[in-house]
């Protein structure tokens, strides 16, 4: 989403958490950040308002950082070796692997430790072992050349910025290399403060281009925060001189805000080209300046003009990249005002007519009605004078003369027309052919991984059935497999763990799937027959229980219980039938099972005795659980108790007279006879 500075990601880590930061009608508050990792260095001066950071300078040494110290142990212990063991490290590559992963960990130990720290290999080099001690002080001393360095580019820093150490409110260290304790105290020499680590060292970049991420992001809701970055290196842009003009200009300077557009003008009569580069050639870390060309062409000479005006709009972007946003050639035309006229006779038609009816308003033919009551315009207009002749001449002359007024002023109106030029940029980039090899490569690339992953996942599927087999077939598949047969199977077993060390070591996908199958056939029929002996008990007894419950309904059945008094003869005998089928299937079951032995095969599977339950169920419940159809009650009984309720709501109406009022007066309410009153 966006390409973001080290040291910016780590300012907004710290400045979006700040409550203390002061407001934009007060002074900044400068913070230095340092970040010295494993193999760079960048410092940055950022000035922080509440919701708001701007970064007022940077520095960096792209080649300077821990492994520089680790180089430097590396180098005297080798030199230390050659003397007193007569072994060169710098002969053999992997020696000289082990000596500098052994140094970076002496280096670790001694930032936390000022005595002497030992340092021993064993079997460094033709069988010998090698050791050797080192304090801080003499480790110091060995990397005065690297602190040295270290030091220049917090002084660039400060004169750059052209802030002095009063000016900074806090130095912030992040990085890996910042926790030696002499980049500490050399980060102090220089700005003055004593750094600060209110960051993680080691997290702070990655949280602070996450926090940016998120700001970029719609989908999550972070405190709103500004930021404003520079841009490190100036740019330059020149083009073709025409006269006397300059060729090039300093379009952005080093320590420029970005994003930032800016907007140049040309006169040109034929295409020209543009050429950007960096300014300075010592401050930026590659050999080669030139930014690209970008060529303004289809640019024709106006007729009525000695040359076009081009607008061209250059562009730093929020990434950092110079680009060349647009070319646009403004060209004059001249245009009659036809329709400008046409436009403004009708407006004076339209008036004329309005007037007239004003004035007819106004004589009092037309008189408008308010809130329903007519109402009588009144005038205040004054008489006009009656016209002489010398007056009506007058008039005539000045008519003449505006009319040719009017004549004179249609002049053609000018009219700036804007039109979008082709830009085409040569910048050093891949060809399009280029990219799509790459592309082609990198998904090549990543079906080896994949094809190389499944390749590991089944060497570790055999490696883990090995393990797992051979623990559990001395304990709980001991019991379910002969003695000579788990013997002759822990042999396989070992035998396909050396095979796995040695030949097996890079072997092909398949490989490793044929060597598991051979394993599980063996392993396998072990268990089952331990799964089976773990879940049969449960399902026997779960079938003993459906047999009974069968049992104890025939009997009620057999002794004419009422509940089951509705149930037909022929649904009994279907019960009693499958009651017997599976009791006997239950028996002879459980009979062959108390027969075999743990480690033969079993002669019934848990799941047959559930599919037996399940049948006998199925056969069964339906029948017992049928329930006893409805008795209706006899229709003339309905019949009674209807007449009942008619009388009842007959007397209740009789009774429901007023007191000193007869029932001749009393309002009648007729109920008719089909009708039924509850």
């Amino acid at each position: 989403m966006k390409v973001m500075n080290d040291s910016t990601a780590a300012a907004l880590g710290y400045g979006i958490y700040k409550q203390d930061l002061p407001p934009e009608t007060e002074k900044a508050k400068n913070v230095v950040f340092v970040d010295i990792g494993y193999c760079s260095l960048q410092v940055a001066i950022v000035a922080f308002h509440k919701t708001k950071l701007k970064v007022l300078a940077t520095n960096f040494d792209p080649c300077l950082g821990g492994r520089n110290f680790d180089k430097i142990l590396a180098d005297y212990f080798q030199q230390d070796f050659k003397e007193r063991y007569k072994v060169d490290a710098g002969k053999n590559m992997k020696a000289r692997l082990r000596l500098e992963t052994e140094c970076e960990r002496l280096k670790k130990l001694m930032s936390a430790n000022t005595q002497s720290i030992p340092i021993n290999i064993e079997c460094f080099m033709e069988d010998k072992d090698v050791t050797g001690r080192m304090d801080r002080t003499q480790f110091e001393e060995l990397s005065a050349g690297i602190l040295k360095r270290i030091e220049t580019v917090f002084q660039t820093l400060l004169e750059n910025s052209k802030m002095s150490t009063s000016d900074l409110v806090a130095v912030e260290i992040v990085g890996g290399s910042s926790r030696v304790p002499s980049i500490k105290s050399l980060v102090q020499k220089v700005f003055g403060i004593e750094p600060s680590t209110t960051l993680n060292a080691d997290e702070a970049v990655a949280r602070g281009c996450s926090l940016q991420n998120a700001i970029l992001n719609p989908t999550f809701r972070v405190r709103d925060f500004s930021i404003n970055d520079a841009q490190p290196y100036s740019i330059t842009l020149s083009w073709q001189a025409t006269m006397e003009e300059d060729s090039s200009m300093e379009l952005f300077p080093k320590y420029h805000m970005i994003p930032m557009s800016k907007v140049l003008t040309f006169y040109r009569t034929e295409p020209f080209q543009l050429e950007a580069k960096y300014t300075h050639k010592n401050d930026v870390p590659i050999p080669d300046t030139n930014i690209g060309k970008f060529q303004v062409s289809k640019i024709e000479k106006p007729k009525n003009e000695d040359s076009a005006k081009v607008k061209v709009k250059v562009r730093v972007n929020q990434n950092g990249i110079f680009t060349v946003n647009s070319a646009t050639l403004s060209e004059t035309i001249e245009q009659e005002e036809q329709d400008t006229k046409a436009e403004e006779q009708s407006m004076d038609v339209d008036a004329e007519k309005k007037t007239e009816e004003e004035g007819k308003t106004a004589e009092g033919d037309q008189k408008p009605e308010v809130n329903g009551e007519t109402e009588q315009m009144q005038t205040d207009q004054p008489e006009a004078p009656e016209k002489t002749d010398n007056d009506e001449k007058k008039e005539e002359n000045f008519a003449g003369d505006k009319k040719s007024e009017k004549k004179s002023e249609e002049k053609k109106k000018k009219k700036v027309k804007k039109i979008d030029l082709p830009i085409e940029a040569c910048v050093p980039e891949m060809s399009k052919k280029e990219i799509n090899e790459l592309v082609e490569k990198e998904n090549q690339m990543i079906m080896q991984d994949k094809l190389e992953k499944e390749r590991a996942d089944a060497k570790n599927a055999v490696e883990e059935y090995v393990y797992d087999m051979r623990d559990k077939l001395s304990e709980a598949y001991e019991p379910f497999v002969r003695e000579a047969d788990r013997e002759k199977f822990s042999k396989l077993l070992s035998e396909t763990e050396d095979w796995l060390y040695e030949e097996g070591d890079d072997q092909k996908k398949q490989v490793y799937l044929d060597k598991l199958t051979q394993l599980k056939n063996i392993g396998i029929p072990i268990k089952d027959r331990y799964d089976e002996f773990q879940y049969r008990p449960a399902a026997f007894d779960e079938l003993g229980h459906g047999i009974q419950h069968v049992r104890k309904f025939l009997d009620l059945c057999a002794q004419k219980d009422e509940k089951y008094a509705h149930l037909s003869a022929e649904d009994v005998e279907k019960v009693s039938k499958c009651l017997a089928e599976k009791e006997q299937w239950h028996n002879k079951a459980l009979m062959d099972t108390q027969k075999q032995s743990c480690y033969d095969p079993p002669s019934v599977l848990a799941q047959q005795i559930r599919s037996t339950k399940q049948a006998l169920d199925t056969t069964c419940n339906p029948i017992m659980n049928k329930p006893k159809p409805k008795v209706e009650p006899p229709k003339e009984e309905k019949k009674e108790v209807k007449k009942e309720g008619e009388n009842n709501g007959e007397k209740m109406e009789t009774d429901s007279t007023k007191p000193g009022e007869t029932p001749a007066d009393s309002p009648k309410t007729e109920i008719k006879p089909e009708m039924d009153i509850d």
